[in-house]
């Protein structure tokens, strides 16, 4: 359906929004609430009813609300003042008061005519089995415990949407049979299987999951798990959560490494991403430079490859925070690439998260908080997307909830490079609370986990600082100035989003009294 009014195009079909004829850029959330709003226009729609309908009754803070309504008005050049289009009734809600002209969909071009899509090369991403887990109980009524773990995975591994994830009818039909992994992997199609057991005795329970790679008969990852059966939800809960964590950077890397096993000539945008995202992990300005390159390569040969354009986007806003570079020359590229990663695909986390870092570094701090809460929807296991929250939360004022989030990111990320990161913003969340112990000693893990973290050398630098101890502060500032050189109060006060001048001028005076200029 076609909605028009003014010189204004809405079309729910296409999800475009123009005007006199040019596309406006909007996003998702944006476009979704527009639309709800014109199709409901004969009536007041409350708040609640569309936090239901765009955020699927998820926690939504008003101010972000706020943000979206301001966004589509700003869209249809209307503003809060004039209201000629989006009109906010008092203790009541909000309602559409154009004039609204309906068409339907538009009919498809001749065949003839009709361009074919381009070619979606990056469809051979690889497959994942998850079997039922084993019950070794040698009880037949813990056959429940052991499914519904294997159950949790499969739906958690669905989220990931890096690979595609076979459906629980196919995968459990090898319940209970002797079947080599090889042979399961070829009649699913599958490169990979995760296969677990469960064994149950009085309160107690040990799980062990494992990921096999079919095609070389190898065990990429295996853990055992043993837990007190207080609460068998809970514990389902979190070993699921720690299985799914251990599991994706582990596809991840022996994806990488197959593509890198593969000649130039031959890499299709499958093996590009891959290749990036073994850079993007390294965490190095170099390593990024080259994550980037690889990434255009994936997109030029792949348009709608919305998965590359996300990575994009997020590389290029990780530049921006760690100094490697300018915010005004990278933050519009990143935009643009986290919309067209949205557009390709509105549930991916990636893309959202990355959207998220440009409206974090671009001072939109409740559309950041908002789209990485999103991103957290759509993945709740998705480490990287909860350590841009704590972040944001931090710089929002929120340090307690902040410290939460990061701590959660640590605990789904115990072995990736990030977790230094996860460190680091944890030690900036105690910093901002003047607990410059704990910053100090949460800075040291996560420079001992990288030893050229930008970010927890400011943090460090900062904590010694204000807490008197100048020759830590000095040694702290010596390596910063190694990771940045950059690094200036200038840089400080200008480029990082404060909502508070308090937190600003507290963490300026730090680096003040650890000897920066």
């Amino acid at each position: 359906m076609r909605f028009l009014f003014e010189n204004n195009v809405l079309d729910g079909d296409l999800r475009e929004l123009s005007c006199s004829g040019a596309a406006v850029p909007l996003q998702p959330q944006v476009f979704d609430l527009l639309l709800y709003l014109v199709s409901q226009r004969a009536r007041v729609v409350s708040k609640q009813e569309l936090i239901s309908r765009i955020w699927s009754d998820r926690l939504v803070s008003d101010s972000a609300l706020n943000s979206r309504i301001n966004a589509a008005r700003k869209a249809l050049g209307d503003d809060g003042a004039t209201q000629r289009l989006i009109r906010t009734v008092p203790r009541k809600g909000f309602r559409f008061v154009g004039e609204v002209r309906e068409e339907g969909a538009a009919q498809p071009a001749p065949a003839a005519e009709a361009r074919p899509a381009p070619p979606r090369l990056a469809a051979d991403r690889p497959g994942v089995a998850v079997l039922a887990f084993e019950n070794m109980s040698g009880d037949p009524e813990q056959d429940y415990f052991g499914d519904g773990i294997s159950e949790d995975i499969l739906t958690a591994l669905s989220k990931q949407r890096w690979f595609m994830v076979i459906a629980r009818n196919s995968s459990f039909t090898y319940k209970g049979r002797a079947v080599h992994i090889r042979q399961i992997a070829e009649e699913l199609g599958v490169r990979y299987i995760v296969e677990g057991s469960v064994r149950k005795a009085d309160n107690r329970v040990r799980i062990t999951a494992q990921l096999n790679d079919a095609s070389t008969g190898s065990h990429l990852w295996a853990e055992r798990y043993d837990r007190e059966l207080v609460d068998v939800f809970t514990v389902q809960d979190d070993i699921t959560e720690r299985i799914v964590s251990a599991i994706e950077p582990q596809i991840h890397a022996a994806e990488s490494f197959r593509a890198h096993r593969k000649p130039p000539s031959s890499l299709d945008a499958w093996d590009l991403l891959m290749r990036a995202l073994s850079h993007y992990w390294r965490v190095t300005r170099q390593d990024h430079l080259e994550a980037q390159a690889l990434l255009e390569r994936a997109v030029a040969i792949d348009p709608g490859y919305g998965q590359a354009l996300a990575v994009l986007a997020a590389s290029h806003m990780f530049g921006v925070h760690l100094g490697w570079a300018e915010l005004a020359t990278a933050a519009p590229k990143a935009e643009a690439a986290a919309l067209a990663a949205l557009r390709c695909d509105h549930e991916d986390a990636w893309a959202h998260a990355a959207l998220g870092s440009v409206c974090f570094s671009t001072r939109r701090l409740a559309d950041a908080l908002s789209e990485f809460e999103q991103a957290l929807a759509l993945n709740p296991n998705f480490s990287l997307a909860q350590g841009y929250y704590a972040l944001a939360l931090s710089y929002c004022g929120r340090t307690g909830d902040s410290y939460e989030a990061a701590q959660k990111a640590i605990r789904l990320s115990p072995r990736d490079p990030s977790l230094a990161i996860y460190h680091g913003i944890a030690g900036y969340a105690r910093f901002i609370e003047r607990r410059y112990d704990e910053a100090i000693a949460l800075a040291r893990e996560a420079i001992r986990h990288r030893g050229d973290l930008t970010g927890a050398y400011r943090v460090l630098a900062v904590a010694a600082g204000m807490s008197g101890d100048s020759a830590l502060a000095q040694t702290a500032l010596q390596e910063l100035r190694r990771t940045q050189p950059n690094i200036s109060l200038h840089w400080i006060a200008t480029q990082l989003p404060w909502s508070t001048d308090a937190d600003r001028d507290h963490y300026l005076e730090g680096f003040r009294r650890a000897g920066l200029t």
